[in-house]
């Protein structure tokens, strides 16, 4: 059974390697999903800017009238002071106008921004499992090559870390080449 614990230890490793792709993956595609939520959010701030606007320009015209018929039924005339009301009314809905136009911009890119970070976080987040893969299949593969079966399998008789030739700075000296042989 020991002779058989190096090559479950591989293949435990390559499973954890890809459950943790299979993570990063799962994580992206959960974030990519709330981008495009907020995506859809945008799209539904720019619409409901379109019905408050009717809405708003609906409002106003009768609002306009209201105030017409009120000034007519005073006895007074559509002149002076009747018209600069009307006008001043006028000017105030444009402002109006504007403001929930400026409103719905605002928040139509916030959501496109909260919706671009979604995709950062989700490019992230597959990098992350990534990178924890390719870790763990190093580590494996390290732990592999040192072990007995490793070392066997790969014709290596050296434990992982040695070298041929000096092993020191005085060796090194006195053979810089590391040959012991003659020529």
């Amino acid at each position: 059974m020991a002779p058989a614990l190096p090559y479950i230890a591989v293949g435990m490793g390559v499973m954890q390697a890809q459950q943790q792709n299979a993570a990063g993956k799962y994580n992206q595609a959960i974030q990519n999903r709330n981008a495009q939520i907020a995506d859809q959010e945008a799209q539904q701030i720019e619409k409901q800017k379109e019905f408050d606007l009717q809405r708003f320009d609906q409002n106003f015209a009768q609002l306009q009238s209201q105030t017409t018929t009120r000034i007519l039924k005073s006895g007074a005339e559509l002149s002076g002071t009747g018209l600069r009301v009307l006008r001043s009314n006028a000017e105030q809905a444009e402002v109006e106008r504007n403001v929930i136009d400026y409103n719905s911009k605002v928040a139509a890119a916030q959501r496109r921004e909260a919706g671009n970070m979604f995709r950062i976080q989700g490019q992230f987040a597959r990098q992350q499992g990534r990178a924890a893969a390719i870790s763990t299949l190093v580590s494996t593969g390290l732990n592999f090559a040192g072990s007995s079966a490793g070392k066997s399998l790969l014709g290596g008789s050296k434990p992982a870390g040695t070298f041929d030739g000096a092993s020191s700075f005085g060796q090194y000296a006195s053979n810089p080449t590391g040959y012991s042989g003659s020529f």
